[in-house]
């Protein structure tokens, strides 16, 4: 737990001066705060609810149980994060929100690479893996890009349809296609062309 918790009392705060290897116990209703002297002026404190009491061991150290107990079970977290600090898609960002997502990418990332050997068999390394991930998922993202870029059908003659080029207004409707390359065209988006009266049209003989 860390000492600049408001919630520690101002006593365990306070690493000088205490007996080296030394251990003191607070307690608050079912919590049990264990202060833990390992190096001279240094503390460790461990917030725990599943012990009841405390017992010191008669080995050199004199650590208490609820050290010992973490120092047993702590392996997997760190490990976790030994893995996520190694291969990472974090970056400099001061939102919270961003920096849990990140690390939400980073923890899926290592759970299907775990999942992947265990189904498979494979001894791939977790970086090859990732990079292998990373190009399939950049190209299923060009794919979707792609079918998106596809031109739209065209709608049957006389109904109404989106604009389909949509240089100057923003989705207007037109029931009126381009006599160059057939999408359909609202006025705001039509070439302007000069009005020419009945005589001056070109005749076709």
């Amino acid at each position: 737990m860390n000492k600049i918790r408001r919630e520690v009392p101002l006593e365990a705060k306070n690493a000088k001066g205490r007996e080296k290897l030394s251990t003191e116990v607070y307690r608050s209703d079912d919590a049990l705060l264990t202060v833990y002297a390992s190096k001279p002026n240094k503390t460790v404190c461990v917030l725990s609810t599943m012990h009841t009491h405390v017992e010191i061991a008669d080995d050199r150290k004199k650590k208490p149980n609820t050290v010992t107990d973490y120092n047993r079970t702590k392996c997997a977290v760190d490990i976790m994060d030994q893995k996520a600090r190694a291969y990472t898609v974090r970056a400099g960002t001061r939102r919270w929100p961003v920096a849990v997502f990140y690390n939400i990418l980073d923890l899926a990332a290592m759970n299907a690479h775990v999942l992947y050997t265990a189904c498979t068999g494979s001894t791939e390394s977790r970086r090859v893996f990732m990079c292998t991930l990373a190009e399939e998922l950049r190209l299923r993202f060009l794919q979707k890009k792609e079918l998106k870029r596809t031109p739209r059908p065209s709608p049957a003659p006389g109904k109404k349809t989106t604009c389909q080029v949509q240089t100057n207004c923003n989705r207007n409707h037109s029931i009126t296609p381009c006599a160059a390359c057939g999408k359909y065209t609202c006025r705001k988006c039509r070439a302007e062309c000069p009005w020419l009266c009945g005589n001056c049209v070109p005749k076709t003989t």
